[in-house]
């Protein structure tokens, strides 16, 4: 079976067995060249491990009794997709509201600001620019047409 048929099946598998939890989603789901199945997994109230460790016993035993692979030549990981990773959902941008962003745009340009509204065709970031009383708060409207990726900022 090729990997992309293998995946389309993974994926319909995941989707049933979160059919149960409408407010966990599937972000991604892709397999290595070795049969290392990734899937990763995002939730609008976060995503617990033990959710993680559940399904990923479910689909283990799934893939195992569809003999996807012979002989159990395969790996799972189920996991969220972490912070590093760029948004690739709309509902992870909705999630995401009055946190931190990068947003770099197809032209190369690049925008950091707080997340502060997600429509159906555009995000809006605040950038804060200046300090005291020269403190001015500007808003972006950039379209998702436009947005090549999006990566959440952590401050410390």
């Amino acid at each position: 079976m090729a990997s992309e048929t293998q995946t389309q099946v993974i994926t319909g598998m995941v989707q049933e067995l979160l059919q149960d939890d409408p407010d966990c989603f599937l972000v991604d789901c892709w397999i290595k060249p070795t049969n290392n199945i990734r899937v990763a997994l995002d939730a609008d109230g976060g995503l617990p491990i033990e959710k993680c460790v559940s399904l990923n016993r479910k689909l283990y035993k799934q893939i195992e009794e569809a003999a996807l692979y012979p002989e159990g030549d395969f790996s799972l990981e189920v996991s969220s997709p972490g912070l590093d990773e760029p948004l690739k959902m709309h509902r992870q941008y909705i999630k995401n509201i009055g946190r931190g962003v990068e947003v770099v745009q197809l032209d190369g340009q690049m925008t950091e600001g707080v997340l502060t509204a997600v429509n159906e065709n555009d995000i809006e970031v605040a950038v804060t620019t200046g300090k005291n009383k020269k403190k001015e708060v500007l808003q972006h409207s950039i379209p998702f047409s436009n947005i090549k990726s999006t990566k959440i900022q952590i401050k410390f």
